[in-house]
């Protein structure tokens, strides 16, 4: 079992297909996977965080002086992030709303991620603002949440027996 396994892409994976209801006629759709994208001020303070946890780096895209998009990945997992400046730039000419990237940043989605072992986890993260401390759940984790650097908020959660 891979340690990392975003509550998305568990999501995707116990999903892999689904069927649109509510039509007059259902239609088949497939889920390949979700990733989040997270919209920030500034990619740059947001990286050591996520390399801190295993994370690389693989894609990043410039906008301006600094970086506007990048992805990241780990064990099959993905995640995303662009700056609101770059979404501004970016969707501009497409008819979307003026501003939409400060409307993105905005935002209230807060990532879920499963892991193997929470005490290999907890050393890396030093420095992140602990917003729900060390907890066992009536679900059966062992959880905690913090706050990123980039201010999204990521529990870390590994199943305990029962």
């Amino acid at each position: 079992m891979r340690p990392w396994i975003t509550a998305a892409a568990a999501l995707a994976a116990a999903w892999g297909s689904c069927t649109a209801l509510g039509a007059q006629e259902q239609t088949h759709m497939t889920i390949r996977t979700i990733t989040p994208l997270l919209t920030v001020d500034a990619i740059e303070p947001c990286l050591p965080f996520w390399t801190g946890l295993g994370f690389e780096v693989t894609v990043t895209v410039p906008h301006e002086d600094a970086v506007g998009f990048a992805i990241l990945a780990r064990d099959g997992v993905q995640l995303m992030m662009q700056s609101r400046a770059s979404i501004d730039a970016d969707l501009g000419a497409s008819g979307a709303p003026a501003g939409l990237g400060a409307e993105l940043a905005g935002g209230t989605a807060t990532l879920f991620i499963e892991v193997e072992d929470l005490e290999a986890v907890i050393p890396r993260l030093q420095g992140a603002e602990v917003v729900v401390p060390r907890r066992r759940t009536f679900y059966d984790m062992d959880e905690i949440f913090v706050r990123s650097p980039c201010g999204t908020l990521v529990g870390f959660a590994a199943r305990v027996e029962g």
